[in-house]
């Protein structure tokens, strides 16, 4: 399965915020930002932003007002002013990794930023419907006998029908599936829990899908004919499953 993105995935998750000194050092010279030695770590925005500072490539100790010890002085080559204090906020993405999401003038300000993005699992966005051009007729057939009969433990998912529609279910457990949790939870990779759903006859389109949901962390996904495609995710023709990529 090569895929350079997962179209199940979406938003943020594992959010930092970080408090960074805006330093003026020099007029050619664009600023820095850097984080508070942790010895500082205990002051307040105010004694720190328009305060004199010594600095290095790693941190920064404001000199105004307070006590450096002579072997931390002896660690910083530069010397400036904190202009400001940024509150910066970072998350992580499944396709992206750790990116820079905003600033913020107040901890306050960007823990509310962090609440109104969070993807609190458990609450909400972890139930998808989709079309069911995105998979072969055959996968369609084989979540309809799963459906039937007791899914074997080992998928680590259960098919169910929805009354009075065409439409399959499938209820995705032990998600995320990510090597991590995987490991944590039943002690085997992603790559693992794949072959042992190709071993047991399942459709490799069919894996593919379930795969990229279980590691966006969806928890139920229903394939319905008349939802819409999913942008990114492979369609399949009709007639004779051949697969194209929606874009």
């Amino acid at each position: 399965m090569d895929h350079s993105s997962n179209p199940f995935a979406r938003g943020y998750y594992g959010f930092e915020i970080r408090r960074l000194a805006v330093i003026s050092y020099d007029e050619r010279h664009p600023q820095t930002f850097l984080p508070l030695h942790p010895s500082q770590a205990h002051l307040p925005d105010e004694k720190v932003a328009y305060q004199a500072c010594i600095f290095n490539d790693d941190f920064v100790l404001i000199t105004e007002g307070q006590t450096v010890p002579a072997e931390l002085d002896a660690l910083c080559g530069g010397s400036g002013a904190v202009q400001a204090v940024y509150h910066s906020i970072y998350g992580r993405t499944l396709d992206r990794g750790f990116i820079h999401v905003g600033d913020s003038y107040t901890l306050e300000y960007a823990q509310a930023v962090v609440r109104n993005l969070q993807f609190e699992t458990g609450f909400y966005s972890r139930a998808w419907e989709i079309s069911t051009a995105h998979i072969t007729e055959a996968s369609g057939r084989y979540l309809c006998e799963l459906a039937d009969i007791a899914t074997p433990s080992g998928f680590l998912f259960v098919a169910f029908r929805i009354p009075y529609s065409p439409a399959i279910g499938v209820k995705l457990i032990a998600t995320p599936w990510t090597d991590e949790n995987l490991m944590h939870v039943e002690g085997i990779t992603a790559e693992q829990l794949r072959r042992e759903h190709l071993s047991k006859g399942m459709p490799e389109d069919l894996a593919d899908v379930l795969a990229l949901a279980g590691q966006a962390d969806v928890r139920v996904l229903v394939f319905d004919a008349d939802a819409n495609e999913l942008d990114g995710l492979t369609v399949f023709e009709e007639e004779d499953d051949t697969p194209s990529v929606d874009t």
